[in-house]
């Protein structure tokens, strides 16, 4: 599975990639984020378990998440729930528009017999919603803040 989800968002490149790398902030503008809670801590890595909701079904699971300030990227690794071993990348680029946030979501799913299936209802029916989401409030918050 490959997804890939994006928007321009009107506000420094830098104060974009910070909101986006500070998860303690993420249930405080993102609705349909229960909740972030830290099981390690540390300034460019995090281990985290992550819980949202997606039309009212509850989901959670556990990512380490990699701030990479020098790329101007947040990365997560997905360690468990149905998503173990998903790679997801957020990037920051200007552009003459604003600046451009893509998140791209990687996952060879250990069961390869169901990955279409899998592709279909983690991917297109979880991610996909959850990070347009996601970006579509992020973007919200920090237009917002003029």
């Amino acid at each position: 599975m490959h997804t890939g989800t994006s928007i321009i968002m009107h506000a420094p490149r830098m104060e974009v990639f910070e909101t986006a790398a500070n998860l303690e902030l993420w249930p405080k503008i993102l609705p349909h984020y229960r909740y972030i809670r830290y099981l390690e801590r540390a300034p460019e890595r995090n281990l985290v378990v992550m819980a949202a909701v997606r039309s009212g079904i509850p989901i959670a699971w556990t990512s380490e998440q990699t701030i990479d300030r020098e790329k101007v990227e947040v990365r997560f690794h997905h360690l468990k729930a149905f998503t173990k071993g998903m790679r997801v990348v957020w990037t920051f680029n200007e552009t003459p528009a604003g600046v451009l946030v893509e998140i791209v979501h990687d996952l060879q799913f250990r069961i390869p017999p169901l990955a279409p299936l899998v592709d279909r209802i983690i991917g297109d029916f979880f991610i996909q919603h959850i990070a347009s989401r996601t970006l579509s409030c992020m973007k919200t918050h920090l237009e917002s803040r003029g």
